[in-house]
């Protein structure tokens, strides 16, 4: 029986210790690169803000765009008005954005007022790249420089930082920021120093009117950047990392809210680990794709909290077994590790989020975290067609 429990511990622990390698190459690889020079100067872009009932932070997102540091006469603010039944439109255009208002009640998502305004800014014909930014958004001044600076290095698709506009709000965004930190900049310096794609994280990223030419924007699922930034990666294309660039957005503090948001962003992940996970894996051994590997182990990665319980799981039951024969030990020192390899990773993430010691003292709430998690997976999700956007607290 020992053998035969060994097989079976083996292939329980299997998917954790490939998690803890993947994720302790990322923190490794997690040291910053050196940006590219300044750009010429001279591509034309199209700002794109995607809003549904924005009213209460539209206008700051648009003046932070408006002090980008680039040409004015180069780049134009488009304001994607969703199905509106607020004063965002009025408010965009009287903050200077050129506003462009859709109503369509059966295709109602983020997804389908992205695709409308890729298509608007091709029949134009007038910029060269666009950049979606989320409505609640703020941006730093080189935004527009640092992907220019990248488009003439040969890149089509960039992501720049997605950060916290609010992380001291409570101590859940702060541990979200930490998260964040460890998701968006640790594994994205990591997979761009490895020539992978970082994919696309919804806020802040950046695609060339060429490269839409080639791979249509078709995203509509709960997960729609995730989505894109796969599609891309099965076209043969990276999204590329701007790491001294970022568009902070606000993040909710309140657990209701939090709940359902991590609710729909699981869901979705989960819905692409399930169509997306095979077909990228053949991509990578027919095209020998280092990219499209790296796309399926990332999706396989599943969120932190998840990785942390089973690896307490697999602790527990090495633990018992120990309890019929010592031959069981290793597997207890494999969680162990593995364990390790998730502090080293957050801790890393905290180092880069720039929370400060406060942050160390919130991770002590790790617990209450995680059986936050536990409550949420044993929930359903009810899905839905409707626009889905972050709800604010004030």
């Amino acid at each position: 029986m020992i053998p035969l429990t060994n097989t079976v511990m083996f292939i329980l622990a299997l998917p954790l210790a490939l998690s803890s390698t993947y994720l302790l190459i990322g923190t490794l690889l997690s040291a910053a690169a050196v940006p590219p020079g300044r750009s010429a100067r001279t591509l034309k872009f199209d700002v794109i803000i995607p809003a549904h009932n924005e009213a209460s932070v539209i206008e700051r997102t648009v003046a932070s765009l408006k002090r980008v540091d680039w040409p004015p006469d180069r780049f134009r603010v488009l304001v994607v008005a969703d199905n509106c039944t607020d004063a965002t439109p009025a408010l965009a255009h009287a903050a200077g954005a050129v506003v462009l208002e859709r109503s369509n009640a059966l295709e109602r998502g983020k997804g389908y007022a992205l695709q409308f305004a890729f298509d608007a800014s091709r029949m134009h014909g007038w910029a060269d790249a666009l950049v979606v930014i989320d409505a609640d958004a703020e941006v730093s001044p080189n935004l527009l420089d640092a992907f220019a600076a990248r488009i003439a290095q040969g890149e089509h698709a960039i992501q720049a930082h997605y950060g916290i506009l609010n992380p001291f709000d409570s101590w859940r965004t702060r541990l979200i920021t930490i998260a964040k930190a460890s998701f968006h900049i640790v594994r994205s310096r990591a997979r761009e120093r490895l020539g992978l794609s970082c994919g696309i994280r919804g806020n802040g990223w950046c695609v060339t009117q060429e490269l839409l030419t080639q791979v249509p924007y078709r995203a509509f699922s709960l997960t729609e950047d995730l989505e894109y930034g796969i599609t891309l990666g099965l076209a043969g294309y990276r999204v590329a990392y701007a790491d001294e660039a970022h568009s902070d957005a606000d993040m909710v503090s309140g657990e209701k809210i939090a709940s359902k948001q991590r609710q729909r962003w699981e869901r979705g992940r989960f819905e692409l680990i399930r169509t997306k996970t095979m077909e990228l894996l053949a991509a990578a051994v027919r095209r020998r794709s280092a990219v499209c590997l790296d796309l399926a182990l990332d999706l396989l990665v599943l969120p932190l909290s998840y990785v942390a319980i089973y690896a307490i799981l697999i602790i527990v039951i090495a633990t018992l077994l120990t309890l019929w024969s010592a031959a069981f030990q290793g597997w207890i020192w494999l969680g162990v590790a593995c364990v390790s390899v998730l502090i080293l990773y957050v801790l890393r993430g905290w180092q880069l989020s720039g929370i400060g010691a406060r942050g160390l003292l919130d991770l002590a709430r790790a617990p209450k975290f995680l059986l936050w998690k536990l409550v949420l997976m044993a929930q359903r999700g009810k899905k839905s067609a409707e626009w889905v956007r972050t709800e604010r607290e004030k």
